[in-house]
């Protein structure tokens, strides 16, 4: 894994499910610059290494990733590792189009290879060449004003091309960029999320919301089985995944009490708290893009504190409780500090999550940049931290993407 570097990126569809990521790439190196003859070298050593070594369910879980594919990896033999099923071949208009690449792209195509073209701004020759192969568009919306943005998206919609919002950083830009009929969204606005108000609050949400609060201020047994039996869907939910897990057991466990007792109070808190990212809550079904983001937000906050304090379990418990609560005021469409007071949690806490500082504000810090895939934020950040170098971080997000990844699987 030594010299390589993984980021996620989520894309988005209208209704905010998760669709696919953006894989970025980037390896570490000791030199500024690189010999142009080692690009096509640079690039098939970080995908072999990514989909061979990785695996590519690990990084990818059931989603598709949008890879970035330059002129001479497309013509090389190396593409053919890529599995057509997982990959969206990003394109440029700065590439070198000529008639080979053209034939070659439009073989792949039929092959069952799926092409983007990534940060159109403009309609130009160029684009129009590359616009019958692709099937989605990924348009820079922070290149241009709203009439411009209006007038490019009126020309693309001549062509049978999903379109991608690239860059959406506000409420306001993805609002304007849904009114005007993109299907797809990418951008700091979805890996940083600010509230929204838009959305409702869901009423099952908030009592589980009671629920975690109930775990985490150490009430009596009674108190949270008292709660369960309130939301019987989350109390059969409860007993089947307990059971799952306790097939040594000489009877099937069959009350909430002793499912508390079985599960322990500290995983009781992070199932409720995956639970509250959960598409459907009646089924258990953990899907979407906020559950993943958060679990594996929380999993990779985790193990930065483990490498930080190795014996400090505390320290681990409560840099994975800041990961995934700082998703929260998106899901439930409410602030924040809400949020933070009704759960009572301590101080530290808190001003990670309502101002990004102290310790576990850096560290929630720097795995959003790692989120945006902002290298020389990340570097400066790690640097600041002083316990993790950039080869470390990658391994240790790996280990998050693939624990996330297992959420929900069948035990």
């Amino acid at each position: 894994m030594e010299g390589f570097f993984l980021g996620r990126q989520p894309i988005l569809d209208q209704n905010q499910n998760l669709v696919a990521y953006e894989l970025l790439f980037r390896q570490e190196a000791a030199a500024e610059t690189a010999q142009i003859t080692d690009a096509l070298s640079a690039s098939s050593n970080v995908i072999v290494n990514a989909y061979c070594q990785l695996g590519i369910q690990n990084v990818l879980g059931k989603q598709r990733g949008f890879i970035n594919a330059t002129a001479e990896l497309i013509m090389s033999d190396i593409i053919s590792l890529l599995p057509c099923k997982h990959v969206v071949l990003e394109l440029k208009e700065t590439t070198a189009i000529t008639p080979e690449f053209l034939q070659h792209c439009n073989e792949l195509k039929q092959k069952g290879y799926q092409f983007a073209l990534d940060s159109v701004v403009a309609l130009n020759h160029e684009v129009e060449q590359l616009l019958p192969l692709v099937s989605v568009v990924k348009v820079d919306i922070l290149a241009m004003d709203k009439e411009q943005l209006a007038k490019l998206v009126t020309q693309l919609n001549r062509w049978p091309v999903l379109l991608l919002a690239l860059k959406v950083e506000t409420r306001e830009q993805e609002a304007y960029c849904r009114q005007l009929g993109f299907q797809m969204f990418q951008g700091y606005y979805f890996a940083k999320p600010e509230v929204m108000k838009v959305k409702r609050a869901d009423p099952g949400k908030l009592s589980l919301l009671k629920l975690l609060a109930l775990v985490m201020g150490d009430n009596e047994i009674e108190a949270l089985e008292k709660e369960f039996k309130h939301q019987p869907g989350l109390s059969y939910n409860l007993m089947r995944m307990v059971n799952s897990v306790a097939n040594g057991f000489p009877q099937k466990i069959n009350s909430i009490k002793q499912a508390v007792i079985m599960l322990g109070r500290k995983q009781l808190q992070r199932w409720i708290q995956l639970l509250l990212y959960t598409a459907d809550q009646s089924d258990g079904n953990l899907s979407g893009g906020l559950v993943q983001t958060a679990a594996a937000r929380g999993k990779l906050m985790e193990l930065i504190a483990i490498a930080e304090r190795p014996h400090d379990k505390n320290h681990h418990e409560r840099a994975f409780m800041v990961g995934i609560l700082s998703l929260l005021d998106v899901l439930l469409a409410i602030e924040m500090q809400q949020i933070v007071d009704k759960l009572e949690i301590p101080e530290d806490m808190s001003q990670a999550l309502l101002n990004r500082s102290g310790r576990l504000g850096q560290e929630l810090k720097l795995v959003e940049e790692n989120e945006r895939g902002d290298m020389t934020s990340i570097k400066a950040m790690i640097n600041e931290l002083g316990f993790l170098t950039v080869n470390e971080l990658a391994d240790i997000e790996l280990q998050a993407i693939g624990w996330a990844n297992r959420i929900g699987e069948p035990a």
